[in-house]
Formats: C-alpha cells, sequence, structure tokens
C-alpha cells in the first residue's frame, strides 16, 4: 500500500491514481533498481486491491439486478 495512505482509507479511485504514478515513475527508468522493485511491489498490490474492488462492485450489482428482477416477477404474479 502506500506509504501515506492505510488500507481503511484506501478507495478504488486512490488506488488508480498511485497506480498511475507508480506506472509513470518505473516507465521513466530512473529509478534504481531496488527503488523500482518496491514500487513493482506496491503496483501489484494496488492492483490486487483494485480488482477486489471491481469484483465486490460486480457481485453487488448481480445481486441488485437479482432482486429487482424477483421484485419484477413478483409484481406481474400479483397483477394476474
Amino acid at each position: 500500500m502506500p506509504e501515506n495512505t492505510s488500507k481503511d482509507d484506501l478507495t478504488f479511485e486512490k488506488a488508480m491514481e498511485r497506480l498511475e504514478q507508480t506506472v509513470k515513475s518505473l516507465e521513466s527508468g530512473d529509478l534504481a533498481l531496488t527503488e523500482s522493485i518496491e514500487r513493482y511491489k506496491e503496483a501489484m498490490s494496488l492492483v490486487q486491491f483494485c480488482r477486489n474492488q471491481l469484483n465486490h462492485a460486480e457481485l453487488e450489482i448481480e445481486q441488485l439486478m437479482e432482486q429487482s428482477s424477483d421484485a419484477e416477477a413478483s409484481d406481474e404474479e400479483a397483477s394476474q
């Protein structure tokens, strides 16, 4: 995780912003090898965090869609 952001404070948007910064610094080629490795590790951690956030959001949307479909089916049955 970024040094100045705790896991509790990290949002998807903040993680993506930090990931973009990290990728730019890695692509610049100006970092020492050890610093590049540390930044790469951080980037991979951020990627995992973002994937988890996206998976959670996808699941939540699927559940909402199922609830909506179930409610519509119940309404149709009740009106018949």
